[in-house]
């Protein structure tokens, strides 16, 4: 069974913020996009660098290393030099707190 993660208080984070939050040795970027949370892996699939330090763009993340863009909402890769996704994970809101999972094994 999967286990949730605490991230926040609902409420604590504004428009294009994100926090960072380690899911079973997983580093997992959680961001607040116009009125609900998003949560991708904060690893760029083109060479293993962190993301959340990047600049946010709209529905998207600019990774601060080689300026590969993605999707915040699904994880999709949209600029080279990234061509695979990063992960994206369940995200819920459960008596006041946002919370993400790691349902890869489940």
């Amino acid at each position: 069974m999967t286990d949730w993660v605490d991230v926040a208080k609902d409420g604590e984070l504004k428009e294009g913020q994100c926090r960072v939050v380690d899911v079973d040795d997983v580093m997992v970027a959680v961001f607040y996009r116009e009125g609900s949370y998003y949560a991708i892996e904060d690893m760029c699939t083109h060479d293993g660098g962190e993301l959340a330090s990047g600049e946010v763009d709209g529905d998207e993340i600019v990774c601060p290393r080689h300026g590969a863009r993605f999707c915040i909402k699904n994880g999709k890769a949209l600029t080279p030099p990234a061509y695979e996704d990063v992960y994206s994970f369940p995200v819920r809101v459960e008596d006041g707190m946002i919370q993400v999972c790691d349902d890869r094994f489940d």
